[in-house]
């Protein structure tokens, strides 16, 4: 034998290629798993639509009031990726996926080949189809540019109209009030977040946001904006006009599937994944707000870390690494927080009794400024409204994920952790 032979028959193999379409929080945890499991085991690529290093998206509107700066809230810098020996591309939108020859086209044109593929696309906002939408003055809040677009914005002051009393909307009129503009949220339903919160909650709610400054219309339908060039007003559907010098719609997302549903993958709402996150093509793992779970989307980021290490668990296996074991996804109970400084407020599970058996408890201090709603179904806690005080949030998500018997304490269940342990000792 040759030593040319020699050298080619004893040199290692090609690592297959692992191609990440999508660097936000989902797809990088997702990494970051895989990178645990076995960090040498592939040759990573990740494609960037947005001309970032990894960021967390949800503390943009941590920046927007002012309590943190972009650079705070990046999550993976640029230098991590080269330490990392992870190839990335940003701001080269991924826009053509072949399956069958197992490729991608970017919107540059380059071509990019993988063996493994995983897309974690997100998501896009949703916006009303109204007129005027081309308007300047008009965005929503989804990533670093719109962020910009706001604070841009409220550095002249005037006027904001917020489209959407929900999570991300009370959040985006609470930073734009911050940085001193004059804000109206408008909220299709009857109290804000409404899907999270119970009316006596929501009520609360709505009294401390106008008590620090905002302005709060429910049971209100944007019927289109005005203006000539730039956004001037919005209209209202019983006819109102809202003078704007901003208008932001914070309305929710919907899974962004464009790209598979192209590509022939099966898809829903969202792309559709089995418990190990695999789509229709074995090739092909989703992660993130763009898949559909046993029917179920997903636009929290709490849930998005079980499908990350599912996803990196799947191929891991693949990989054949030694010390990799099957994770299937289980999604958790939903939980939700706000983040407006002085507002405490946490949700999780059942928002209110579904049928004769589950029972709903609660107390309300008026005077405190303290309301808390527990949901049980045979002694075991399935959902938590607290308002006011939410330190006890993240352990009535242990014991809802647990489904733990709470009999022994039920009694002091509702006043948290510390006055349960004292029965139990």
């Amino acid at each position: 034998m040759s030593a040319a032979v020699a050298r080619a028959t004893l040199a290692s193999p090609r690592k297959p290629r692992l191609v990440l379409v999508g660097n936000g929080m989902a797809g990088m945890r997702m990494i970051d798993e895989l990178l645990a499991l076995g960090p040498d085991r592939y040759e990573i690529r990740v494609l960037g639509s947005e001309p970032h290093a990894n960021y967390n998206r949800i503390l943009l509107s941590s920046v927007l009031a002012g309590d943190k700066a972009l650079d705070d809230i990046v999550l993976h810098p640029l230098s991590w990726y080269e330490e990392q020996g992870i190839a990335l591309s940003v701001g080269d939108p991924v826009v053509a996926l072949d399956p069958a020859a197992r490729t991608l086209q970017t919107a540059s044109g380059e071509r990019v080949a993988y063996d493994k593929l995983v897309l974690a696309t997100g998501s896009k906002p949703l916006v009303p189809p109204v007129a005027g939408l081309e308007l300047e003055g008009v965005a929503t809040f989804r990533n670093i540019a719109d962020l910009k677009v706001m604070i841009a914005a409220a550095t002249k002051g005037g006027r904001a109209v917020v489209v959407g009393g929900g999570l991300l909307g009370l959040e985006a009129a609470f930073g734009l009030k911050r940085r001193g503009m004059e804000v109206t949220v408008v909220h299709l339903a009857r109290t804000v977040m409404e899907r999270q919160l119970d009316e006596a909650a929501a009520l609360m709610l709505q009294r401390d946001l106008a008590g620090r400054g905002l302005r709060i219309l429910t049971n209100a339908q944007t019927e289109g904006l005005i203006g000539d060039g730039r956004v001037e007003a919005l209209r209202l559907a019983d006819g109102r006009e809202l003078p704007a010098d901003l208008v932001v719609f914070a309305i929710g997302v919907r899974p962004d599937i464009e790209l598979a549903r192209r590509a022939g993958l099966d898809v829903n709402r969202g792309v559709i994944v089995d418990d190990m996150m695999t789509t229709s093509d074995a090739d092909i793992l989703a992660v993130g707000e763009c898949v559909e779970h046993h029917g179920r989307i997903f636009g929290l980021v709490a849930p998005l870390w079980g499908q990350a290490r599912a996803c990196a668990a799947s191929l891991a296996q693949a990989a054949s690494l030694a010390q990799a074991t099957s994770h299937a996804y289980v999604p958790p109970p939903d939980f939700t927080s706000l983040k407006i400084t002085g507002v405490e407020l946490f949700q999780a599970g059942a928002l209110e009794a579904a049928d004769d058996a589950e029972d709903e408890i609660t107390l309300l201090d008026a005077a405190g400024g303290v309301y808390r709603k527990l949901v049980l179904r045979q002694d075991r806690l399935v959902g938590a409204v607290l308002y006011g005080d939410a330190a006890d949030g993240p352990w009535f998500v242990e014991l809802i994920e647990g489904r733990t018997h709470v009999g022994a304490f039920r009694d002091q269940l509702m006043f948290g952790r510390d006055a349960a342990a004292a029965i139990a000792a």
